[in-house]
């Protein structure tokens, strides 16, 4: 059983710990990226030895921030520590060798699962980001502008730039005290916002022109083959965060986004507003996350049972919160 710790207490445990390995997750994000350089660096400048495990998926957006943090080939471990991991199954393969010793979890899902001996959770926080911060200021390590940009990185794209639901009154505070060390947001909110390149707005129309609609209109589906993947030229990085593009579209309050994966799965997104529980749709099919924001990974099925899979599974959640 893991134990429960408040932010003070995973800071008093952290200060115990040296030869720190952290853990980030599966397509790794802005979140668990930013939330892992912060912690290596915050902990680095208490003297303490700290590394990243390497992430063999982490796209070109943001490895710039865990570069020069990664562990070296062969680094043994004193202690593991996880954040924004919600379960196991969301761990690297090159992380499972640590699955049953993680000693400290992070973490903001709902549907985290306490795989760790020890876990901190606020799943009222809008990002994972947010707890990262405030677990340093209770390290009384400093906020240097290297953590501050991994922080504002992992709270501001875990957000959609502060305009999803999740979004709170502390979360404009964490930002503001980030955007107060002298960090370069602008460039960072163009950068992860407001630039694409020519493949992905390709991308993004071809998906706009070819999604579907279902439930009078209200869940559109997004799909993401692999065929559609090979005939573009479709690298990781092109397709990172579509998972927000099917809901621009008006009348819509549950966008699901199928990206077809390498060995024939489909990896689901889905998106909702208050009619649907996004967390106890993906868990009738083994997934979990946030009420608005959650996944799961459907296997040995084609698109049009992965579709029917979900669909129904929308469905089955909406019904059961009638």
């Amino acid at each position: 059983m893991s134990a429960r710790l408040t932010v003070q207490e995973t800071a008093d445990f952290l200060r115990t710990l040296d030869e720190v390995l952290i853990l980030t997750h599966v397509r790794p994000d802005g979140d668990t990226v930013g939330c892992a350089a912060a912690l290596c660096r915050a902990l680095r400048g208490m003297g303490k030895a700290a590394y990243l495990l390497p992430n063999p998926e982490i796209t070109g957006t943001y490895e710039p921030y865990a570069a020069s943090l990664w562990a070296p080939e062969g680094y043994v471990p004193q202690s593991v520590v996880s954040v924004d991991i919600a379960a196991p199954n969301l761990l690297p393969d090159n992380a499972l060798p640590y699955k049953g010793g993680i000693c400290l979890a992070i973490d903001h899902h709902g549907s985290q699962e306490f795989f760790a001996e020890r876990t901190c959770l606020d799943a009222d926080a809008a990002a994972c980001g947010e707890i990262v911060y405030d677990v340093i200021r209770a390290l009384g390590a400093s906020v240097t502008p290297e953590i501050a940009m991994a922080l504002y990185v992992a709270v501001s794209t875990d957000t959609g730039c502060f305009v999803y639901s999740n979004v709170t009154a502390n979360t404009h505070r964490v930002a503001a005290a980030l955007m107060e060390t002298g960090i370069d947001y602008k460039s960072a909110n163009k950068l992860h916002f407001r630039t694409k390149s020519k493949k992905r707005l390709a991308l993004e129309g071809e998906l706009l022109r070819t999604m579907e609609f279902y439930d009078e209109d209200r869940v559109v589906i997004v799909a993401v083959p692999q065929s559609l993947q090979k005939s573009m030229a479709l690298s990781e990085a092109d397709m990172e965060d579509l998972a927000s593009l099917g809901g621009l579209v008006e009348g819509t309050d549950c966008a699901v986004t199928m990206k077809e994966t390498k060995d024939g799965a489909w990896k689901v997104s889905v998106r909702t507003g208050a009619r649907v529980n996004a967390t106890l749709a993906c868990s009738f099919l083994g997934g979990g996350g946030h009420r608005a924001a959650s996944g799961c990974l459907i296997e040995h099925a084609d698109y049009e049972t992965a579709r029917a899979m979900i669909l129904n599974a929308i469905a089955e959640a909406v019904a059961e919160e009638a």
